[in-house]
């Protein structure tokens, strides 16, 4: 898919489906998208072809900086966040807003860091408060949707088809 800030001036293509989309409450996206959350799509790091580096300001909000966040250098629309933290596999997130309205994209699988939020969210996901159930509630996301992904389909037979 093609993804594209409003200006246009940042555009670069996802190579496949998104691990999982979940919204994040932390004060870190609060600021980084000048809103109340993130609507988040989580890719793998080679599933991303990343915009030439002149297109995107990255910058690192807390250290260590393992998570660095890039704005489109000249309308200042969240574009992309680049993961790589040790011994996890490299991620890299976009934002919803990147991809046309009408994009075939998956639901939203969890709110993270609810604990943090500017109002309630009114739907049924699973809501994690806490850094820590944050974290694991991320890498079970992370490892279920790697494990789906991998997992050997089964042949139909020709009496099956």
């Amino acid at each position: 898919m093609e993804c594209t800030c409003s200006c246009g001036a940042t555009s670069f293509q996802t190579l496949g489906e998104p691990v999982f989309r979940f919204y994040c409450h932390c004060t870190l996206c609060q600021r980084f998208y000048d809103a109340p959350f993130g609507d988040i799509l989580v890719y793998r790091a080679e599933d991303v072809v990343l915009p030439p580096p002149e297109a995107v300001i990255f910058d690192t909000y807390r250290p260590p900086p393992n998570v660095q966040r890039g704005k489109c250098a000249t309308c200042g629309q969240p574009a992309v966040t680049v993961f790589a933290a040790r011994f996890l596999p490299r991620l890299v997130t976009v934002p919803r807003p990147m991809f046309t309205p009408d994009a075939e994209l998956p639901s939203p699988e969890a709110h993270g860091f609810y604990d943090m939020r500017i109002s309630d969210a009114r739907d049924e996901l699973p809501k994690y408060e806490g850094y820590f159930r944050n974290q694991i509630a991320f890498l079970k996301h992370l490892w279920l949707a790697r494990r789906s992904s991998t997992k050997p389909q089964r042949e139909t037979s020709l009496d099956e088809r």
